[in-house]
């Protein structure tokens, strides 16, 4: 049985991923620092705040071998330009940025070993999510600009480990029906909502399919891109 590691996945788009990756046979270590109302006996819980990047080396270690790793944990404050505390922009660099790094550096080692089995077609697959903040100056300046470094940090990570059959890819939502989603201000939602084709907000699920596709099934060649 192969095995995924999904941060942020005790809710919303995390939780969804997770439970796609299950539904599809897989045993899947599910990373939350708050697991308050998460019912999910299928599931491995693993308790951790991404805020302590300088564990995260050994909590790869402890965990295993891993096959897929979805970076989806994620956090927004709907600070203005010229009020954001320098506590959230240091949580979201920590939470959005140098986690996912942390992250893709630790299991690289074990991935990259595995690519020199010949037997194996792919010796791992990473999928970061980004948002389609990257691409457009964001109200909430340190979000945007930390989705727009993990696009950059999956072309990177996807040159480098390339030639070692693991496959690093993103997925950059719209709009999704989140908890994040909620606490946007009306005004935000509507603004967001003008470059949507589907003039509708997308659902968890819907995210999760495509990460389940980048994680589990795309072929070799689709490498460093974003969805």
């Amino acid at each position: 049985m192969q095995t995924a590691l999904i941060t942020g996945a005790a809710r919303g788009i995390g939780l969804a991923t997770a439970r796609a990756f299950r539904k599809a046979g897989w045993k899947v270590l599910a990373l939350d620092k708050d697991f308050s109302g998460f019912d999910e006996k299928a599931l491995v819980r693993v308790d951790f705040d991404l805020r302590k990047t300088d564990q995260i080396e050994g909590l790869l270690a402890a965990l295993g071998e891993i096959d897929t790793l979805v970076n989806n944990a994620g956090v927004l404050f709907c600070d203005p330009y010229d009020a954001i505390p320098e506590a959230h922009k240091r949580e979201i660099l920590a939470v959005n940025l140098e986690a996912p790094a942390r992250l893709i550096e630790a299991v690289s080692v074990q991935m990259k070993k595995r690519g020199k089995d010949p037997a194996r077609a792919i010796a791992g697959r990473i999928v970061n999510i980004g948002s389609v903040a990257a691409f457009t100056g964001h109200p909430d300046l340190w979000y945007g600009i930390t989705k727009a470094g993990i696009l950059n940090l999956t072309k990177a990570w996807a040159k480098e480990l390339g030639p070692h059959r693991v496959l690093v890819n993103a997925v950059a939502p719209g709009p999704t029906q989140t908890a994040m989603y909620d606490q946007l201000p009306q005004s935000r939602k509507d603004g967001v909502m003008r470059s949507v084709y589907s003039g509708r907000v997308c659902s968890p699920g819907e995210v999760a399919a495509a990460i389940l596709w980048l994680g589990s099934a795309c072929p070799e060649y689709v490498n460093g891109t974003t969805l």
